[in-house]
């Protein structure tokens, strides 16, 4: 039985480990040659080899354009093409408004917005080139469906994902490419560890009291995993969702409806 992404290729950006490598996994478990792009080289090599023969490891800092070119340049040399692109790679971060400095702010819109634009932009030209459509994925979130007191910065980086994933998809389909995104609740793992560190300093917390009203507060009962956002990353990637045009779609538990 074939994979619903055989002879597909993909490009996963952020994908050394958490969410991005739970994707980069299953891609392959369906077929898929998946490259696996992050800033720490060491570690995405690492998680290729745990894949094996059907991940390779691409050296790609989202902030800087000669690297999102250097790294899209490899992934066509090493897979042939890319049929599909994941926008993953993310930085969180959390401040009271007036305590929020300029340096950081730059810092977190450079890689989770900035990012995005240009890694977007730079396989979208190769998609347009060699013809033939393919499909991008970008990683919202619902801290993007509204804001939140501690949480300007991230909120607003993820609300620009939005937005932008509407327009590029409406402007990239006339290419066949689709162009949607993931809006994930809270989701277990080294990211919300260090979430909660940080709300732990803010809000005077004992470390994982946070993390622990947070999750009794997701309808569903529980954190997401990275594996539950899986299945619709799959689907989006498949010609199943051909006719899906610059949507976001909720996987949390319950948390936002829209």
């Amino acid at each position: 039985m074939t994979g619903r992404l055989e002879g597909k290729t993909a490009l996963i950006t952020g994908a050394a480990r958490g969410i991005g490598f739970a994707f980069a996994e299953a891609y392959a478990r369906e077929g898929a040659r998946v490259a696996i792009a992050d800033i720490n080289i060491e570690r995405a090599k690492k998680s290729a080899a745990a894949i094996g023969k059907a991940a390779i490891a691409i050296d790609m800092d989202v902030t800087k354009q000669q690297s999102i070119d250097a790294g899209v340049a490899e992934a066509i040399e090493k897979m042939g093409r890319i049929d599909i692109l994941i926008n993953n790679a993310a930085l969180f971060t959390a401040a009271p408004i007036v305590e929020i400095t300029r340096e950081d702010y730059e810092k977190v819109f450079a890689v989770n917005f900035t990012g995005v634009v240009f890694t977007l932009q730079a396989v979208a030209k190769h998609m347009i080139a060699r013809g033939g459509g393919g499909k991008i994925i970008n990683m919202a979130s619902q801290a993007g469906r509204r804001g939140e007191a501690l949480v300007a910065v991230y909120c607003a980086t993820k609300a620009a994902i939005i937005s932008f994933n509407q327009s590029a998809g409406l402007d990239l389909i006339k290419h066949g490419i689709n162009v949607n995104a993931i809006s994930p609740g809270v989701v277990d793992g080294e990211h919300w560890d260090g979430v909660d560190a940080h709300f732990a300093k803010l809000e005077n917390k004992a470390p994982g009291q946070k993390k622990k009203e947070v999750g009794l507060g997701v309808p569903f009962g529980r954190f997401g995993t990275a594996q539950d956002l899986v299945g619709m990353a799959i689907f989006l990637a498949t010609s199943e969702a051909d006719y899906i045009v610059s949507q976001c779609f909720n996987v949390d538990g319950g948390q936002w409806m829209s």
